[in-house]
């Protein structure tokens, strides 16, 4: 779960993320799929993740295809672009952000996920990924094998109706990010971003003032469309303004109508 204790840690410094060039045992046997312990009827982030109407039965039969968790460490990949699409997958614990890469080499990050939010739908288009998905810390995941799901959208509306919600959300979602690079100002995108955030923390019954950040100032700044000394000097001035408190990666918020009028 995104777990805001958790974001209370200051030791992870404000650098980019260095994926290791060969992992160890340890890391390669911690990324294969294990049976789930419980399924999607004890999850905790189950009211964010599937639909709340499902019955007893129904959600027996979604336990019965999400059969596998995997665990990510910090800095590894979920999937990489162009990996063959099979599966989805919805974050069970921790964070990622998606990623693509320029031919020039530098990374652009499109998005960060949340605990009992889903990834991989990238891969429904055209069958193979469009971007990778890199854990910002220790995270898990629970694998849908995406023909399963099908299967069960046909037998269950409910779960066809939240599949195509969450299609609709991708949608949503790129668009309001074309808004915020096109048409609002820098102060304007940190301040929208820590909002959004906020909301989402709020959601799975977090506290929606005081977080820690996981992603660094350089990855925001990514998403953003910002350099990071502009990202940097954007804090320093909503903390000036006493809209935010920022000491390192915990951020407290404290006005919010004043954040929201920006």
């Amino acid at each position: 779960m995104f777990n805001a204790a958790q974001y209370m840690d200051d030791s992870v410094d404000d650098t980019t993320l260095a994926l290791p060039l060969q992992p160890s045992a340890a890391s390669f046997a911690s990324s294969v799929p294990k049976r789930s312990g419980s399924g999607c009827s004890n999850c905790p982030v189950r009211a964010t993740c599937m639909p709340e109407t499902l019955t007893r039965s129904e959600l027996a039969r979604l336990d019965s295809i999400v059969c596998s968790t995997r665990t990510i460490r910090r800095g590894e990949s979920l999937y990489r672009a162009h990996d063959t699409f099979q599966s989805l997958y919805a974050v069970r614990s921790g964070s990622f952000k998606t990623v693509v890469m320029h031919r020039d080499g530098r990374e652009q990050v499109t998005g960060f996920n949340l605990a009992g939010e889903m990834l991989g739908l990238d891969g429904v288009h055209t069958d193979r990924h469009s971007c990778d998905a890199i854990a910002l810390e220790d995270s898990s995941v629970c694998i849908i094998p995406f023909s399963a799901l099908e299967g069960l959208c046909h037998d269950m509306k409910a779960m066809q109706q939240h599949v195509h919600r969450m299609m609709s959300g991708e949608i949503v979602r790129e668009s309001g990010l074309m808004m915020l690079l096109g048409t609002m100002t820098a102060e304007q995108r940190v301040a929208a971003f820590l909002l959004n955030l906020s909301q989402r923390l709020k959601t799975r019954g977090y506290s929606a003032a005081e977080f820690n950040l996981r992603m660094t100032r350089e990855e925001m700044g990514s998403y953003l469309g910002m350099k990071l000394e502009t990202v940097s000097r954007m804090f320093s001035k909503l903390h000036k303004d006493e809209l935010v408190e920022t000491h390192g990666k915990q951020i407290r918020i404290v006005d919010f109508e004043g954040l929201a009028l920006i």
